[in-house]
């Protein structure tokens, strides 16, 4: 009898817990949706006018930071060629997003995240060597099989075309103290038209979660990378400091 009752508490606990969960999602997803077309503008260290010069207006924007133990340069050197689907968790997001979306599987090499991007479709629209870069693509995310359009960056503004988002992004690390710094991502999105922001509205309502989900993921991995190649560096310096160098 003992067993049977405690089944059936396991059973109700995870109902519950499976509705709170579905509750909860579906609150995130109805914010969400009546906040689109309104983003929150940048402000302080936030502002980025790299940025502002491929997409000055935008329909959605997602702002995320760090502060990591790390000079700038290898902050960013380690959030370029960061592997995202090292993760396993990362890997379950975009099997997620293809099981919705009914996509085919693709198999991911094992590559750097610039590399990867790169690979996919998404151009370097302009960047400060050791501190910045931007990156962007058109592309139409709520197809199943979505396929990043590559513009030059002097297109990348005047893009019009109708049906499409245009999307740019950014890696960066600004320099806090001597040692320190402040690992920033940026995403900002704008639909070129009615029935495209009408698509891109569903979408980005539905599973924008998984999107944040991955820079928060993918922030921890990317401090103990920066971490530990800035000690490894401090070692290196001390090693030929010691030996006379």
């Amino acid at each position: 009898m003992s067993t049977r009752r405690h089944l059936r508490g396991a059973v109700r606990w995870l109902g519950f817990a499976g509705g709170a969960a579905a509750a909860g999602y579906a609150t995130y997803a109805g914010v969400t949706w009546c906040r689109y077309g309104h983003p929150e503008p940048a402000t302080g260290d936030d502002q980025d006018p790299l940025l502002d010069r491929f997409m000055p207006s935008y329909d959605v924007v997602e702002r995320h930071r760090i502060r990591i133990g790390a000079p700038a340069d290898i902050t960013f050197d380690a959030a370029t060629t960061m592997e995202l689907f090292q993760s396993p968790l990362i890997r379950a997001i975009f099997k997620g997003r293809a099981l919705i979306l009914g996509a085919a599987r693709a198999e991911r090499p094992s590559r750097g995240l610039l590399a990867e991007v790169q690979a996919l479709g998404w151009v370097v629209l302009a960047e400060i060597p050791g501190r910045e870069i931007v990156v962007g693509a058109v592309t139409r995310p709520w197809e199943p099989n979505v396929i990043f359009r590559s513009l030059a960056p002097e297109a990348f503004l005047a893009f019009a075309e109708s049906d499409y988002v245009k999307i740019a992004w950014t890696l960066r690390a600004d320099p806090v103290g001597a040692g320190d710094s402040v690992f920033r991502t940026e995403t900002r999105a704008l639909a070129t038209d009615p029935a495209a922001r009408g698509k891109f509205r569903r979408y980005w309502a539905l599973l924008s979660p998984g999107i944040i989900a991955i820079r928060w993921l993918s922030s921890a991995p990317l401090r103990a990378a920066a971490e530990r190649r800035a000690d490894q560096e401090v070692a290196a310096w001390r090693a030929r400091h010691k030996a006379g160098v």
